[in-house]
């Protein structure tokens, strides 16, 4: 008996093609959702939007309404969770009205990258008020402050700038390439707040546009779909969320990443540790890449002594580049003590931040101080981390390098006492990349962007503190209550009600029909 032939993404095109039928089913409707959803998602952000506190639109009548009266507010609440929760949906139908992932499946995901971002182009920044701390520390730069020994607080009307009281005393955990780009963001608007929300959102914009070029050439290297590949990341609504509307500079540290990988697997070496060292000196998570970048230079039937030699001439190089950019500032590695601070604090949802809860909780009901228990905990996560990231690098077949990569990248995310949104967004493009299975790992993918979109929808909302008065009972936890409530209702009945995206999450015994080397 022979084995089945598989039918490959051409072969199904080509049928369809005689038979006259799309390769996509009349994807208008989930892109004109999506469209609509995210003009939700923009007029909303009038009213909870991050605004800074000199920001000029907080003069104008619209701002106003939206910001200062409760009605207002609890509009804006809505539009957000709705414009979010459309955006999952559109996301998923589009998925859905597929058959063949071909050339017309990759335009109708560019379409919806273009129609889905280009709202958020113009929100108010959304979920993060991140960009604002960026502003702060481009000021830093231009007064002549050294940004990775100074907060921000070094400034005069530093809370003028609306970047979270976080930053007031924390150096700065960004690379000399980023440093660079604050510092001419506010030299060339003046501080001007809006004028440098729009440019950190072009920033974050060429880190979308690299990740649209480089998805699907790496998915095509590990014999991927590559046009799936490009919808389950770039289309993503946690991916334009977090990039566009939330603004952070993972968008450029993830693109130029992502790039020099690609180089790298194509044999060139060079131009790909440049492109890597670039994103380490965006957010200096990305060294992570660079053992595995030594692997792929060092080739298949490399021995350990040659492995050794061009893990050595990686970081080198790299290195290199990182000094003579720490050179020209004269700020040197500052970042390497920014670092530290994101490992202090904890979150529920991460595994790792809720055992340190739980023990450190469990230590003061007994008399101690609970937050050495807590800290032990933490720091058992990171060891972990550490040891399967050294498994990764020293174990493996070459030929799941990425893959290897990918989890290790994984690693660092897990097992961290905070996991943030966009901490998971670095590993969205790896996994796509490298095959992200149509059964349980897609299913686990739809049910971890609905997650992080309610959280991300309640958890930071710009609420003006007088509306935290009895007179009108609008107090901020409400407001995220409302707002979570609102999303939460909207992706119960994605999952158990909506006719068409219920069967995504379920059990289904359909063969899989694309299972890729992984």
């Amino acid at each position: 008996m022979t084995a089945p032939v598989p039918i490959t993404g051409e072969m199904a095109a080509a049928g369809i093609a005689r038979e006259g039928k799309a390769e996509v089913d009349n994807p208008r409707s989930p892109l004109l959702a999506g469209f609509v959803g995210s003009m939700f998602m923009l007029a909303g952000s009038i009213g909870v939007g991050w605004l800074a506190p000199v920001s000029e639109l907080r003069r104008m009548p619209l701002f106003i309404w939206m910001r200062t009266e409760a009605p207002g507010v609890a509009l804006s609440i809505i539009l957000v969770a709705v414009g979010g929760m459309l955006l999952v949906r559109a996301w998923l139908r589009l998925g859905q009205k597929v058959r063949v992932w071909g050339n017309q499946a990759r335009k109708a995901t560019l379409a919806a990258v273009v129609a889905w971002g280009l709202p958020m182009m113009f929100s108010v920044p959304l979920f993060s008020r991140d960009v604002y701390a960026y502003i702060g520390q481009g000021r830093l730069m231009v007064e002549g402050f050294n940004p990775y020994e100074n907060g921000i607080s070094a400034l005069s009307n530093y809370f003028q700038l609306g970047a979270d009281k976080m930053w007031t005393e924390a150096p700065v955990p960004y690379g000399q390439l980023f440093l660079w780009i604050e510092q001419f963001v506010v030299w060339v608007t003046n501080v001007q707040p809006e004028a440098c929300v729009m440019l950190f959102r072009l920033v974050a914009l060429a880190g979308v546009v690299l990740c649209v070029i480089y998805v699907p050439r790496l998915a095509e290297l590990h014999g991927v779909n590559p046009h799936r590949a490009l919808w389950l990341t770039v289309a993503n609504p946690l991916f334009l969320t977090n990039f566009i509307a939330s603004v952070h500079n993972d968008s450029l540290m993830i693109g130029l990443a992502l790039a020099g990988l690609y180089y790298s697997a194509t044999r060139r070496q060079l131009r790909g540790i440049l492109l890597v060292t670039l994103s380490i000196a965006v957010k200096p998570i990305t060294i992570v890449f660079l053992p595995f970048i030594g692997l792929l230079w060092a080739g298949k039937k490399a021995g350990w002594l040659r492995k050794v030699a061009f893990w050595a001439l990686t970081a080198g190089l790299s290195l290199g580049l990182l000094t003579a950019m720490s050179m020209v500032n004269g700020f040197g590695f500052g970042w390497i003590n920014g670092l530290s601070a994101p490992g202090s604090i904890s979150i529920w949802y991460a595994p790792v931040g809720l055992i340190g809860q739980v023990v450190g909780s469990l230590a003061t009901a007994l008399g101690f101080d609970g937050s050495v228990p807590a800290g032990w905990v933490f720091d058992a996560g990171k060891l972990l981390a550490v040891g399967i990231i050294a498994w990764q690098i020293f174990k493996g077949d070459y030929d799941r390098l990425m893959r290897r990569l990918t989890l290790s990248l994984a690693a660092v995310v897990l097992l961290a006492p905070i996991i943030q949104s966009w901490y998971v967004v670095w590993l969205i493009p790896l996994f796509a990349v490298t095959g992200i299975r149509n059964d349980w790992q897609v299913k686990a993918l739809y049910f971890v962007v609905s997650f992080f979109m309610i959280y991300a929808i309640s958890d930071q909302l710009d609420v003006f503190p007088y509306l935290q008065t009895q007179d009108l009972g609008f107090a901020l936890a409400l407001a995220r209550i409302a707002a979570a409530l609102t999303a939460l209702l909207f992706a119960l009945y994605l999952i158990f009600w909506d006719p068409g995206t219920r069967r995504l999450f379920r059990k289904t015994h359909e063969p899989v029909v694309e299972r890729p080397v992984i």
